[in-house]
């Protein structure tokens, strides 16, 4: 009975803190300990008052003075603490966020132990070592302890996270709460540290993929096709421009050139070719559920990096951002990148694209010598080019490798 009053009784007094979101807390909130006391010492008092027996007065005095230190000094001991905080380095879905935090004491005065918390968004979790039987297990916290600091001294401590989804993340800053010394009250205060956190898609492992080495054998006999019909139009004038220097004379065409009075040199017809590639997550149309949204956006970034080590040309295209090119530059576009749910963005369709969607009316539109990985439901009608029907219920890795 006593505990489910004490919880009514702190609920009560927390409510204020609740209500002010994003205000710094300027008050204590009782611990189990000072709820406690606290009924425990009216009790006393009343006690007191209607016995009149000095010793009651005593003892409800004393209470009340211990309560009022337990009140006053933990506020005093988070003043003039100072948080600062080191970049985040990017992480990948899965791995741990680290964040580390310095607080200085720039003050005369020792600061007693206290707790810090970062203020995290959700899709991160702070996560603390735990040492079990046989290793280290990581396990949800929400506080973590820091000793105390002396004076003009500043303490650096680590804290951890668990990214259960990539993204982009921010969040305000961080919060330090203590009890010290009599753990009767806690007083919180808020430090305003923005912090940005990247966490980056799934990159798969692929050995092989089919999709991206038959693309490269298609583009290779074109390019020996090219070579072909170059060999045979060369000579061919496409143009004639005015003579710079360092152009070879025998490109000269004299008989212009006397017409005009001014050197002109032809330009003969040439073809260039290359393993090029843009990969399509088409994000700006519909997608059946969010889990087949992020398949995709893997599967954007296994193929992404195993084209470029293949030596191809490779752009990443979304209905955002249009193409981008650069590892740095696409890991945080596929972090960032979420479904538009605005009218279906028109496809960049110049030039062989590999198309990641789940319309498939988006596949009838592709160029030759082009491939697609659809993540729809239904059937894939005959395409004119290859491509993959992604099944969920099978390993995506296993699938880009083998399938195509």
């Amino acid at each position: 009975m006593i505990r489910r009053l004490t919880r009514l009784y702190r609920r009560v007094l927390q409510l204020p803190q609740t209500l002010a979101t994003g205000v710094a807390f300027r008050g204590a909130t009782p611990a189990y300990g000072g709820g406690l006391l606290l009924p425990l010492a009216l009790a006393f008092f009343g006690a007191a008052t209607n016995t009149m027996a000095g010793w009651l007065y005593v003892i409800s005095g004393l209470i009340f003075a211990l309560l009022v230190i337990g009140a006053v000094l933990p506020p005093r001991s988070l003043q003039a603490l100072y948080v600062s905080r080191r970049p985040i380095h990017p992480i990948t879905v899965g791995d741990r966020l680290q964040l580390e935090l310095a607080i200085h004491n720039p003050s005369r005065q020792g600061r007693l132990p206290l707790q810090i918390q970062e203020d995290l968004p959700s899709g991160l979790t702070q996560i603390a070592p735990t040492q079990s039987q046989q290793s280290i297990v990581w396990k949800p916290v929400t506080w973590q302890s820091v000793a105390a600091i002396a004076p003009q001294q500043t303490h650096r401590c680590t804290l951890y996270a668990q990214a259960e989804r990539r993204g982009i993340y921010h969040w305000p800053g961080v919060t330090l709460r203590t009890a010290a010394p009599l753990g009767l009250f806690w007083a919180y205060r808020r430090r305003r540290l923005p912090a940005r956190a990247v966490v980056y898609p799934q990159v798969l492992p692929l050995s092989r993929c089919a999709l991206i080495d038959t693309l490269a054998q298609e583009q290779q006999l074109q390019s020996q096709r090219d070579r072909r019909y170059q060999n045979a139009t060369e000579g061919i004038t496409r143009t004639l421009r005015p003579y710079r220097t360092g152009d070879p004379t025998r490109l000269i065409h004299w008989r212009t050139s006397a017409r005009f009075d001014q050197l002109q040199v032809r330009e003969l017809e040439r073809v260039t070719t290359g393993r090029e590639v843009t990969i399509l997550l088409d994000n700006g149309s519909a997608w059946p559920d969010d889990e087949t949204f992020e398949q995709a956006v893997t599967a954007a970034a296994s193929l992404y990096f195993y084209a470029s080590r293949c030596q191809f040309t490779v752009q990443l295209w979304t209905a955002a951002t249009g193409r981008v090119q650069g590892n740095q530059v696409v890991l945080e576009t596929l972090a960032a990148v979420q479904i538009q749910t605005t009218a279906p963005q028109p496809l960049p369709l110049d030039a062989p694209v590999l198309c990641l969607t789940a319309q498939a009316s988006r596949l009838a539109q592709l160029p030759p010598l082009s491939r697609y990985l659809f993540f729809g439901r239904g059937r894939v009608a005959n395409s004119a080019v290859q491509g993959v029907q992604i099944n969920h219920e099978q390993p995506l890795r296993l699938q880009l490798v083998q399938a195509v």
